[in-house]
């Protein structure tokens, strides 16, 4: 009975609501909201994003701009260093423009030379001889030595014994005749000169000036000399061993008084110190004059060594006579170092002379004889 009532109080009893409906509703809308705020997180993370690479596009801008700027500069620059470049190029090729003019007129002069030649073979070495004599004379015009028309002369004398012909025997001759009186010349050896030059350049500081005023050991000699000598009469009689106490004493002080009185008369002496001198502004130089005048001296010798290697004596003959001028107005004559240095000028002064070379005249002459 039991279970045949049990169906129906199931039947009598009201149905329970469905809460299903009402919690999915929720769902959605915290759903929407989570998407709502997710959007909103992504889209701020976006904006953050974009505004961290705005800033990085900012500063990545200004350190364009920044180097951009810096290279501009470099940039000017170098342009500006260019246009100078360009501008000493130009007159760099300008002067090389001058010399290939004048090169290439010296070849068209050669070029004419050699068209003018004949093919004769002993027109040929003639021409050849003349040639090389000519360019050997103006490298000793620009050199001032002999060694170029030594060497030319050698080398055409050798070529002419070579080329045995008897027609030009007689250039051989004047050949061998012009190479003995060219090297009889003694030409300026200016290497020789210029070490002279510097060796008396070195010993200028070790120089003693008269302004100086050391004295020598002549003057205390002189003194020593002039010294009043010790009259005969006043020697001191030998004491006799009976003498008392108080002549012995006397005696002393006599002996002690002679000897004060020469030493005071010696030293008095030895304060005095006469002396020639010819020029009385030299014994009265300051420090600094002395240290300029020495330097002076240096300049003249530095030029003078200048002038010796260009070869112009004159010049160099005019600074060696200031120099020497200055050896003997200002510095102590007395000194051995001075007499060695002034040997050593004079020597210069001696052998620097412009020597004249003489030309291969009898050359050129029986080489135009022979031409025509």
């Amino acid at each position: 009975m039991s279970e045949t009532n049990t169906p129906a109080a199931d039947v009598s009893s009201p149905p329970t609501p469905i809460s299903t409906p009402r919690t999915g509703g929720a769902t959605l809308t915290q759903a929407v909201v989570a998407v709502v705020g997710l959007i909103a997180l992504l889209a701020l993370g976006l904006a953050w994003q974009s505004q961290q690479r705005l800033k990085q596009a900012e500063q990545e801008l200004v350190r364009r701009q920044d180097s951009s700027q810096s290279d501009a500069n470099i940039a000017r620059d170098q342009s500006r260093q260019a246009q100078e470049l360009a501008r000493d190029t130009a007159a760099k090729v300008a002067l090389l423009d001058a010399k290939l003019a004048e090169v290439a007129l010296q070849r068209e002069q050669l070029e004419l030379l050699m068209q003018s030649m004949t093919r004769s073979r002993d027109e040929n070495v003639v021409g050849d001889v003349e040639a090389s004599l000519r360019v050997a004379m103006q490298q000793a015009a620009i050199t001032g030595s002999a060694e170029p028309l030594v060497a030319a002369l050698k080398q055409a004398d050798e070529r002419l014994a070579r080329y045995k012909q008897p027609r030009l025997e007689g250039v051989r001759r004047a050949v061998v005749r012009d190479l003995d009186r060219i090297r009889s010349v003694s030409v300026v050896d200016v290497s020789t000169l210029t070490i002279k030059l510097d060796e008396v350049a070195r010993q200028v500081d070790d120089l003693p000036l008269l302004a100086m005023g050391q004295p020598g050991t002549e003057p205390a000699r002189s003194a020593t000399a002039t010294r009043p000598a010790k009259p005969v009469g006043s020697a001191s009689a030998p004491l006799s061993p009976n003498a008392g106490w108080w002549e012995r004493a006397w005696h002393d002080a006599g002996d002690k008084w002679d000897q004060l009185s020469s030493d005071v008369w010696r030293e008095a002496r030895g304060l005095l110190r006469v002396t020639r001198i010819d020029h009385p502004e030299a014994a009265l130089m300051a420090p600094e004059q002395m240290f300029f005048l020495r330097e002076n001296l240096k300049l003249r010798l530095l030029n003078a060594r200048l002038a010796l290697l260009s070869r112009q004596f004159d010049t160099a003959q005019n600074d060696l006579s200031e120099a020497q001028g200055m050896l003997d107005r200002y510095f102590d004559a007395r000194s051995r170092k001075l007499a060695v240095t002034t040997e050593l000028l004079r020597q210069v002064q001696g052998q620097a002379r412009q020597v004249q070379i003489p030309r291969p005249d009898d050359t050129l002459a029986a080489l135009s004889a022979v031409a025509r």
